[in-house]
């Protein structure tokens, strides 16, 4: 058992009893949880640059500790046709693949024109410092564990350590509150657990403790499909694109209901996990519909 994974599960079922803002239509959960088309749900990450367990290690420790800034995407400089997220991973994978990883020791020296320069951005953007920020920490954590493979094998055979273990780094911090309510919601370290996984570097046999990954996609899936409702007030408000406060009670509410109603979604659907709801339903808002729709934007290192 993960405490932490725990505590996120009983604070977010908190949240959803108490919530002003949002609300999960639990009369809808089991129709919902059985049409969710499971059998075609992707089984592998995205392909990863390197030959190496090392590498593959390198490059997703790299990417999930700067996968955030969804706050910021639309002020960002993106490939024709690419979201924000797209944009950046397929920057970083093209500098992997024609030069290799960055050392720990390069990762700690990090400058924000260095990230800019590799992911094709202007180094005076805000999210250029807080990635440079983020790669330092990695790097030196990285160093002191020995190497990207071995930050993994310390978990063991354990998604559930990793998490706990990247909970301490300030790379991977995502924790809010909620009146007396403490919710470490980790969503980047718990994509990282699952990417690792799918791409063949870990071999974890507790994914099931994994929950959603609570970011503004997957929220967004939710309410158009039916599944969260928003007051009237909040949804004006995201879509005359206004930036909802990240720890504001909107905003935990949000990412709360949205993780708690996928974990009914799980109980519905036996022999689903988490992680796997939360591929699909983020697949699913890259689709015209949901992409034609404002999602709510929070400017934070969460996601």
């Amino acid at each position: 058992m993960s405490p932490l994974l725990t505590q996120l599960r009983e604070a977010a079922a908190a949240v959803a009893r108490r919530a002003r803002h949002v609300r999960i239509n639990t009369s809808r959960i089991a129709d919902y949880s059985a049409s969710l088309p499971l059998d075609d749900r992707p089984t592998g990450a995205d392909e990863t640059p390197g030959i190496s367990r090392e590498e593959r290690a390198a490059f997703w420790l790299t990417l999930d500790a700067v996968n955030f800034g969804s706050g910021w995407f639309p002020t960002l400089n993106k490939a024709p046709g690419r979201s924000g997220y797209h944009t950046i991973a397929a920057a970083l994978r093209e500098r992997f693949a024609s030069r290799g990883p960055w050392s720990p020791e390069e990762l700690t020296a990090l400058t924000a024109a260095d990230v800019a320069r590799t992911l094709s951005q202007a180094p005076s953007h805000e999210l250029m410092a807080l990635f440079a920020d983020s790669l330092n920490d990695l790097g030196e954590h990285v160093s002191e564990a020995g190497g990207f493979a071995a930050v993994v094998d310390a978990a063991g055979d354990s998604a559930a350590a990793l998490v706990e273990r990247l909970a301490a780094w300030p790379a991977f911090a995502d924790t809010s509150t909620y009146a007396e309510l403490t919710l470490p919601f980790l969503k980047r370290a718990q994509i990282l657990a699952a990417d690792l996984s799918r791409a063949g570097v870990a071999e974890f046999d507790d994914l099931h403790r994994l929950t959603l990954f609570a970011d503004n996609l997957v929220p967004h899936v939710l309410r158009l499909d039916g599944i969260l409702g928003f007051d009237a007030r909040l949804v004006q408000r995201i879509e005359r694109e206004e930036l909802i406060a990240h720890g504001s009670p909107e905003e935990v509410e949000i990412r709360a209901c949205a993780l708690w109603a996928v974990e009914l979604i799980v109980a519905a659907r036996p022999g689903t996990t988490g992680a796997e709801i939360d591929q699909l339903l983020w697949l699913r808002g890259q689709g015209p519909r949901y992409k034609a729709v404002p999602r709510h934007r929070s400017r934070t290192t969460a996601y």
